[in-house]
Formats: structure tokens, C-alpha cells, sequence
């Protein structure tokens, strides 16, 4: 036989096989495809129309039906006034005294109704986004640590600030209002109401918000420096949830200037917990432990707001600019080098994890 097979060796059979042939470049996305996906899945442009477009469905629907229900039980009282001939009640709900304590039921309400629809709306981004609904600040690593950790340091910081306008003279306590089981009645409902607190406002300016501008903004990054091109990216997307955060708090009765600064600087902490901790844990439990310290156990404004079952009646005394006047302690200077620490101690004493991946799951 004289086959090709028998006049090459044994290991040299493979020159039979057929030349590999190099693949040719892959086809160019259409124009569709680039203007509606990125690198990281869908455009964040687009994603944050759809996330906006939701809620703001959700906010007229909820207030049309609102309309509608409270338009049907006034004419019904009006009825029932005209039969027992009493003159018909106003239309015009009474207005409310923004001075007046926040009650804490409503309040547990308001919070908690509104956190379960920006978190409900984040899921169907997850969806439509085809990534881990976690990527937006409830995953991480030692979750219920940080949450604790910041808790803790939350309840220090606030009683270094109230403990400093007390040695200064700038706060004065009047009288305990609360005793016996009303401090663990009073204490143990305001500290879930902070907790949602803590939850929504979070979750809502650092949560789907910071993420989503992070990963639009890389590109923009990557102009600047490809090597920190998402470090870039976060801390300009910072810079606008913090003014966000900033503008939410514009409408608190007896805010003024400085609290309102006051307001962006604790802001920007809360965004480098979250750079630092690669989650949202550590900042809800600093913000829920603030809050809680002031508005429970220490019983001052909470940026110009009291709650209903405060352990303590105190007033402000002094200059406002240094006592915090009818903001409370967040309106002081004095809060300006307690954030300052908040910051420092966040670089020295948190360990650093991951940011959560942009890209999608597959």
C-alpha cells in the first residue's frame, strides 16, 4: 500500500487534519442594539427612565385613588349633614401644624409603605436589568455586622455631639417625660420607625440611584483615568445623590442653612461608608442610631422635628448657629468636626470590600 497514511509517521496523522480557519471579525451590533445596550447591559440613561417612569405611575395612581376615596366620604358626610341639618364640612382638610410632634404610628406607616415600593420597583429593574437585585447596596459581606457596628458608632456620635452642646451650655434638658415601661414602650417603637428610617433614605439616594449613575458615569471616568475610571465614576454619581439628599430635606419645618449643609456633608459620609464597606448596612445603622439618639433618648429636633414619646423635653440655648436653634444639633457647627471624625473613623477602622460588579449576570 502506498496510502499517505503509510508514509507518514504515527504521531504526524494530525497534518490530515483540516487548517484551522481564523474566525472573521464579529458583526457590528446594529444602531439599535448600541443605543440601548452598553457595556454594562442596558444604557443607565434608559434605566433610570424606566425606574422614574414606575414611580411615577405609582404616585398618581396612589393619588388618584386617594382623590377619589376622599371625594367619596366627603360627599358622603356632606349627605349625612344635610339630613341631620347640620351645615356641610369643608372640603379643605385642615391643615396640619408642621410644629406638631411627629407621631410614631404614621410615621411607621409612611416610611415603611414608601421603602417597600422603591424596593419593590428595584426588583423589576433587577429583572429587567438581569442583574442581582444585592448590587444595589443590601448585599455585601458581614451584613448584620456593619449594620451593628455603625449602630454603635451612630449612638457615639450623636452623644459626643449633645454631650459637647451640654458642656458648652448650648442645649439645656428640662424634664424626663417618659417612665417605667414607656422608656421601653416609646424606646423600642422608635427604633423600628428609624429603622425604616434608615432603610428608605438610604436604599432611595444610595441605593438603586448611586449604582445606576456609577455605571453611567464610567465612561466619563475612564476620560479622566482608565485606571480609577468607576472610583471616578461613583464620586461624581455622589455628588448628585447627596445633592438629592440635600434637596429631601429642604421641606423639614425649622431647617435652616447650616443644618441643610450639615445635611450634604452627612450625606457624603453615608456614600464613603458605603465606598469603603461595599454595602449599604453600616450607613442604615449609623442613620437609624442618629436618629433614634436624638429623637428618643436624648429628645432634641431631628432636623427641626420632635417625635411623640421622647425621653427627655430639652430647648437650645444660646446662638443658633452654634446651639443648632430649633434644627437641633444637626443645625450646629459643632456637627461639622463630629462628621469629620464619622469620616475619619470610617478610613481607619473599616475593613475595605468590594463594590458590587456592574456587569449583569449573563
Amino acid at each position: 500500500m502506498d496510502s499517505v497514511t503509510e508514509q507518514l509517521p504515527i504521531h504526524d496523522l494530525s497534518a490530515l487534519e483540516p487548517t484551522p480557519v481564523e474566525p472573521a471579525n464579529p458583526p457590528r451590533p446594529s444602531l439599535a442594539r448600541r443605543i440601548f445596550i452598553g457595556p454594562f447591559g442596558l444604557r443607565a440613561g434608559w434605566s433610570l427612565l424606566i425606574y422614574f417612569a414606575i414611580l411615577t405611575c405609582i404616585v398618581f395612581g396612589v393619588r388618584a385613588v386617594s382623590q377619589h376615596y376622599r371625594t367619596k366620604a366627603h360627599e358622603a358626610a356632606v349627605a349625612a349633614a344635610r339630613a341631620a341639618g347640620k351645615p356641610a364640612p369643608s372640603a379643605t382638610p385642615a391643615k396640619e401644624d408642621p410644629n406638631a410632634p411627629m407621631t410614631i404610628v404614621p410615621g411607621m406607616e409612611q416610611e415603611g409603605i414608601t421603602f417597600v415600593v422603591i424596593f419593590l420597583v428595584s426588583l423589576v429593574m433587577a429583572a429587567i436589568e438581569r442583574r442581582r437585585f444585592t448590587a444595589y447596596g443590601l448585599g455585601g459581606k458581614r451584613a448584620m455586622g456593619r449594620f451593628f457596628t455603625g449602630a454603635i458608632w451612630g449612638v457615639a456620635a450623636l452623644s459626643l455631639l449633645v454631650g459637647s452642646l451640654r458642656v458648652f451650655h448650648l442645649v439645656s434638658f428640662d424634664t424626663q417625660l417618659d417612665h417605667g415601661w414607656a422608656i421601653l414602650g416609646y424606646g423600642g417603637a422608635m427604633l423600628f420607625l428609624f429603622l425604616l428610617v434608615g432603610l428608605l433614605e438610604e436604599y432611595i439616594f444610595r441605593g438603586y440611584l448611586q449604582f445606576t449613575l456609577t455605571r453611567g458615569l464610567v465612561g466619563l471616568g475612564n476620560l479622566i483615568s482608565r485606571k480609577h475610571g468607576r472610583g471616578i465614576a461613583f464620586w461624581i454619581a455622589t455628588l448628585i445623590t447627596s445633592g438629592l439628599f440635600f434637596l429631601a430635606h429642604t421641606s423639614n419645618a425649622g431647617e435652616d442653612k447650616v443644618g441643610l449643609l450639615l445635611v450634604f456633608l452627612a450625606g457624603v459620609a453615608f456614600v464613603v461608608a458605603l465606598w469603603r464597606t461595599g454595602s449599604l448596612w453600616w450607613a442604615i445603622g449609623f442613620h437609624m442610631a442618629w436618629d433614634w439618639s436624638q429623637s428618643f433618648l436624648y429628645g432634641v429636633p431631628d432636623s427641626g422635628l420632635l417625635v411623640q414619646g421622647r425621653l427627655f423635653a430639652t430647648h437650645s440655648l444660646g446662638n443658633p448657629v452654634l446651639s443648632g436653634g430649633t434644627v437641633g444639633p444637626e443645625g450646629s457647627v459643632f456637627c461639622i468636626p463630629i462628621l469629620l471624625l464619622v469620616i475619619a473613623v470610617l478610613f481607619l477602622f473599616t475593613r475595605p470590600s468590594p463594590q458590587p460588579p456592574l456587569e449583569t449576570k449573563g
